[in-house]
């Protein structure tokens, strides 16, 4: 399964690609407002930062409008630029032109059903990205949701690679393991939470400690 940070901080996009085991990044309005900086400009240094996807958002609400604004993002920024559409019938007008014509990969988010991630994989969307803490906000159940969306692209043998957004713990970590799928978004803190336990910290403590009597 492969990690990407959701975020548009910089820094933290640093820290996480310095560790080796970074595949992507995923950004989106609210994180890019944070940085108080050009949406374009952060787009551009994350891009060049990390060699894996990195998906930027547009902002029209009509097919055209949102092809217009992928092949401007598209042309300013590096080949692993993805364009993220929204989960809306304009949305997904505007995916097989920007797939198929215009060689632009797309990435179809605020999907919350397993019919709307079989429509964003039957559009031919690279990729299709279910919200999950939204979802368990409001009582669904998302750990059902991404293994009938992961059956669903298995049994039609669809391409799309289905990502689970905006992971808040590291039990829906483990449900995402468990369905396969594909890809997580996470901010910085869960990602450094992944390489603890406190069982680890303990052990480690002990054999220094033991170390340490044995070279008096």
């Amino acid at each position: 399964m492969k990690i990407f940070l959701d975020t548009g901080d910089i820094e933290a996009i640093r820290r996480a690609n310095d560790t080796g085991l970074l595949d992507g990044v995923t950004t989106n309005p609210s994180h890019i407002a944070k940085t108080g900086r050009p949406f374009l400009e952060v787009v551009q240094e994350i891009c060049k930062i990390v060699s894996g996807p990195v998906s930027a958002e547009v902002m029209a609400e009509d097919a055209e409008g949102m092809i217009a604004e992928a092949r401007e993002i598209a042309s300013n920024t590096p080949d692993n630029i993805v364009i993220k559409i929204p989960m809306t019938v304009e949305g997904l007008k505007a995916v097989p032109v920007l797939e198929q014509k215009e060689n632009i990969k797309t990435n179809v988010t605020m999907i919350f059903s397993t019919t709307q991630a079989f429509l964003a994989m039957k559009a031919g969307a690279t990729f299709a990205s279910i919200v999950l803490s939204r979802l368990d906000a409001v009582a669904n159940e998302s750990d059902i949701l991404i293994r009938d969306a992961a059956a669903v692209r298995t049994q039609y043998k669809m391409c799309s690679e289905i990502i689970a957004g905006s992971m808040k713990t590291q039990n829906h970590i483990m449900s995402c393991l468990r369905a396969g799928v594909d890809i997580v978004t996470i901010p910085e803190n869960l990602f450094f939470q992944m390489f603890q336990h406190p069982l680890t910290d303990a052990g480690l403590a002990a054999f220094k400690n033991d170390w340490q009597k044995s070279q008096k």
